[in-house]
């Protein structure tokens, strides 16, 4: 009995030190898994940089927790990680599953990370969602194979390489594969395995390498929702097996090279609402089943070979609002109840055969915004239910047989901004209500028919930037009221029978590129204050103008300008053999000189002398009267803020702001160099919001140019762009102080300097506005697109390092389906403008891709944007495309004042030119991918441009 008691006792206490043990090897664990999750957050604040971080105070035994981005589960173990957004830098911690083997849910995304994937999460076997979007990561990815519980995989907009992981088709839990903008990687091809991940629901793999055959087994995975595989390089066919996917929603496939027909099997994807497939290269007709799906809102099959009619069917669907066909080889009639069971948003029909009349019920819905059947064979009249469709902004109708009188109310649509009737045969005159077309930007009504004067109204639809109404039957004077038109930057007036003299109000249009005035029948002399519209394409030619060529035109090259007027004469003291001119008459030059004895005798020495006087005794009194008597403010109601120290008064900006100061105009504003006690800045002032002379919309809109201007370059900071030191305002005007580039603009240093800038200058130019672009598309949480990129707004620094500047019109990205990623009135400037503005009013940063192009090929040429050479409506882009065709064409772009020892790189360069203009979007590169492309094409990289007997002083040569 005692032996058994005992026996008792032992297992009694045996048992109680078991469970002392596990009780303290599980208090071990826990101490132990909360001071490695401490530990990881520790390293966190280390690695990485950012103002977000500052709420994790890891030194005071708070609990993690509670940390903002920090989720646990009951028993405290970490298992969700959301820091995305943060603006955080640096590099994200290697090892995170080693600190948190229970993490579930890591979002990192939209930060600017370093380096390469971080392998260790590899190890994260309970990882469930993984979200790296918009991280910058580089370099090869690992097998993700041991990933096997994620069920979202989220690693697009990132800068990876070498192999796709194919190892994501062993990742059966998935439900998002999103690969999106990952154009790094090497070419590869979709396996049909990929039919294993049978509960995705969303594969997005676009603009990610992918090429070869969309695999039949991807009909087999019918929970996918969306399906988007756009801006690829696949090939073959389009599965018909795509018609078993049920629950498909959203279809893209554009920008590919698939081809063949489209299968008539799309039809029974009955709860599809958006299918684009644009820009293959499918043929035949389209499915009548595709018309008949009962939830599709978005069509859009453009930039291909379909043929045949436009199935009647389209008329049935009631849910259709987005249709785009441009660009195929469509024929017959549209079906003329079109809009009638629908309410349609956006119609394009372009570049295809079409015939017949246009639907009278297109707007019958009333949101109809975008109407563009250019380039058809469309006839009859414009039906007059358009004149009251009050919600479009682009109407173009331009290149077909349209005829009759155009309805009044087209022409004063309130909210359009693109009116193009050009090239029909329609007649009738311009009408006044023409002023009430408040948001139109651009007017082609070329090639018609119009009779009639140019109302002096038109002068009212202020946002207008383009106007055409070349080669028609126009009369009469040109109203001098269109001088107010601010942002007018292309005005074709020729081939008219406009008689008047030409008007002195245009001297007004700082913003006017382009001016054709020629073959009409305009009277009287040239104005000199024309002069200030140099250095832009001005043509006068054939008519009937008078008297002496201004000076400035002659020196400038532009006699050709004013050819077939035979009253033109130029200076006797312009030594010019032009046989098409003669010199002005001794009699006229005597008067000239007469004249100047008198004004220089009777008025220049008593008035002159007075001004002496004056100022001799009351220069100081009468500069404060006038600084009290003008539209500035006083120097004390300013609002100053600052963006970058400040070594000057504000008093002596305000002084100097005087019209002898004034060296040229921006978007906004008049540009002033000032030079103050300790060095030398340039001042924008913008016009006086009280201005008597504004209207409303024109106040609202420098308010808003000024203050985008204003946030966007105090936000920034980068050697390539422009440094804004401070900012006045006050309610009287308001001011903005840059740092000041010596050199001027780009445009002027090719197009009109005295120094020739050599090859090396010019490729350093353009990398650093390569550099700046790069930085404003790629290196900011939230990119900027400047819009209006172009050699005016490019200024050059002492040792001709570019600047980007005058951002009045940038656009910050929004997020996707903001309502800020797009803008109906246009922005930039002619020349410059990327083509997909003709059909969208969504501002990407391949629009700035695109206007750098068309700058590189200003450096590369020496040429204009649009020059005459080119042929009527033709650009620098057209003119070097057709010439690049042959190696003789190749070398003749080059401009021959500097290509020398250099020709080997200026092709280069001109290739990336090339590449960044190209009409597809998604085919020109990002502006980081053209840095490095400049980077190599770089003339000096192996130290060939240095010479002994050469000074950074003097990099170019004089113009004799």
């Amino acid at each position: 009995m005692t032996l058994e008691s005992s026996r008792m006792a032992f297992q009694r206490v045996l048992f109680v030190l078991s469970v002392l043990l596990v009780v303290l090897s599980a208090f071990s664990s826990c101490r132990a898994t909360t001071t490695s999750q401490s530990e990881f957050l520790t390293l966190m604040k280390k690695s990485l940089s950012g103002y977000s971080l500052i709420i994790w105070d890891v030194n005071k035994g708070f609990s993690y927790c509670n940390y903002t981005g920090i989720g646990c589960d009951d028993q405290g173990n970490i298992v969700q990680i959301d820091i995305s957004g943060w603006s955080l830098s640096g590099n994200f911690p290697e090892q995170v599953c080693s600190y948190l083997p229970k993490l579930r849910v890591l979002r990192l995304g939209h930060n600017n990370f370093h380096g390469g994937f971080p392998r260790g999460i590899t190890n994260c076997t309970l990882m469930e969602e993984l979200n790296m979007t918009r991280v910058y990561f580089t370099g090869k990815l690992p097998d993700l194979s041991p990933l096997k519980s994620l069920r979202v995989l989220d690693l697009s907009y990132n800068h990876f390489t070498g192999e796709f992981p194919l190892s994501v088709t062993n990742l059966t839990d998935l439900e998002v594969l999103n690969f999106n903008e990952n154009g790094g990687l090497d070419l590869w091809y979709l396996p049909e395995n990929i039919s294993r991940l049978t509960k995705l629901e969303s594969m997005i793999l676009t603009t990610c390498m992918l090429q070869g055959e969309i695999p039949g087994s991807v009909g087999n995975m019918t929970s996918l929702i969306d399906l988007e595989l756009s801006g690829n390089y696949l090939s073959g066919r389009i599965p018909k097996g795509l018609g078993r996917l049920k629950n498909l929603r959203q279809l893209e496939l554009y920008y590919n090279k698939l081809e063949g027909e489209i299968p008539e099997e799309l039809g029974n994807l009955t709860a599809l609402v958006d299918l684009d497939m644009s820009v293959n290269k499918l043929k035949g007709e389209i499915p009548h089943s595709i018309f008949l799906l009962p939830n599709l809102q978005f069509l859009q099959f453009y930039n291909n070979s379909l043929s045949g009619e436009i199935p009647v069917t389209i008329t049935n669907s009631t849910t259709l609002h987005t249709i785009s066909l441009y660009d195929n080889f469509l024929t017959g009639e549209v079906p003329q109840s079109l809009g009638t069971s629908s309410a349609i948003i956006g119609l394009d029909l372009s570049e295809n055969q079409l015939s017949g009349n246009l639907p009278e019920g297109l707007c019958s819905g009333g949101k109809l915004m975008y109407l563009l059947v250019l380039q058809n064979m469309f006839s009859g009249e414009l039906p007059e239910s358009f004149s009251k469709c009050e919600s479009l902004i682009r109407f173009r109708v331009s290149n077909n047989n349209l005829e009759g009188k155009i309805p009044d109310g087209i022409l004063a649509l309130p909210h359009a901004s693109i009116i193009d009737v050009g090239y029909n045969q329609l007649t009738g005159s311009i009408p006044s209500i023409i002023q009430n077309a408040k948001n139109l930007s651009e007017l082609f009504m070329q090639g018609n028919r119009i009779s009639g004067v140019i109302p002096s109204e038109i002068s009212l639809a202020i946002n207008l930037v383009k106007i055409d109404l070349s080669n028609n039957l126009l009369s009469g004077p040109i109203p001098s009221e269109i001088g107010n038109l601010r942002r007018l930057n292309l005005l074709l007036l020729q081939g008219n029978k406009i008689n008047c003299s030409i008007p002195v109000s245009f001297s007004s249009l700082k913003s006017l590129n382009v001016l054709d005035l020629s073959s009409n029948l305009l009277t009287g002399s040239i104005p000199e204050s024309l002069s200030e519209l140099l250095p832009n394409s001005l043509n006068f030619s054939n008519n009937l103008l008078s008297g002496p060529i201004p000076l400035s035109f002659a020196k400038g090259g532009l006699l050709e300008s004013f050819s077939g007027n035979p009253g033109l004469c130029t200076p006797v003291d312009l030594d010019s053999s032009n046989p098409n001119f003669t010199h002005c008459s001794q009699v006229y030059n005597r008067k000239k000189i007469n004249c100047i004895w008198v004004i220089g005798i009777s008025v220049g020495i008593v008035i002159v002398g007075i001004v002496l006087f004056l100022k001799r005794w009351f220069s100081k009194e009468r500069r404060m009267m006038d600084l009290n008597d003008t539209s500035l403010c006083s120097v004390y109601s300013y609002d100053v803020k600052n963006f970058h120290p400040m070594y000057f008064d504000q008093r002596e900006i305000i002084e100097s702001l005087e019209d002898k100061n004034i060296v040229g105009y921006g978007g906004s504003g008049s540009v002033y160099k000032i030079e103050l006690n300790n060095g030398v800045v340039a001042v924008k002032k913008l016009m006086s919001r009280k201005s008597k002379d504004s209207s409303l919309e024109d106040q609202l809109t420098m308010d808003k140019e000024l203050k985008t201007e204003v946030e966007t370059l105090g936000s920034i900071r980068h050697k390539n762009i422009v440094k804004l030191y401070c900012y006045f305002s006050s309610l009287d005007c308001s001011l903005l102080v840059y740092e000041y580039m010596p050199n001027g603009n780009l445009w002027d240093a090719i197009h009109k300097g005295k120094i020739v800038l050599d090859w090396p200058i010019r490729h350093q130019i353009a990398l650093g506005i390569g550099r700046g672009l790069a930085y404003l598309h790629h290196d900011l949480m939230r990119p900027i697109i400047h819009r209006d990129i172009k050699s005016t707004n490019i200024l050059l620094d002492i040792d001709y390092q570019a600047k980007v500047a005058d951002f009045g019109i940038a656009k910050v990205l929004q997020a996707r389906g903001s309502k800020d990623s797009t803008t109906t009135v246009v922005a930039g400037t002619y020349g410059y403008l990327a083509p997909e503005y003709a059909y969208s009013s969504k501002a990407t940063t391949k629009c700035d891709v695109y206007s750098f192009g068309v700058v590189l090929m200003e450096l590369i040429t020496g040429k204009k944007p649009v020059e005459a050479e080119f042929g009527e409506n033709k650009n620098i882009i057209y003119w070097v495309l057709t010439k690049v065709e042959t190696k003789e064409g190749t070398m003749e772009i080059l401009d021959k004042r500097v290509s020398g020892s250099f020709k080997d790189e200026m092709i280069k360069v001109l290739r990336i030119a090339i590449r960044c203009t190209c009409q597809i979007p998604t085919l020109r590169p990002t502006m980081n991918e053209v840095v490095q492309l400049l980077h190599e094409a770089d003339p000096c990289r192996f130290d060939c441009c240095k010479s002994p007997n050469k000074s950074k002083e003097t990099p170019n040569k004089v113009v004799d």
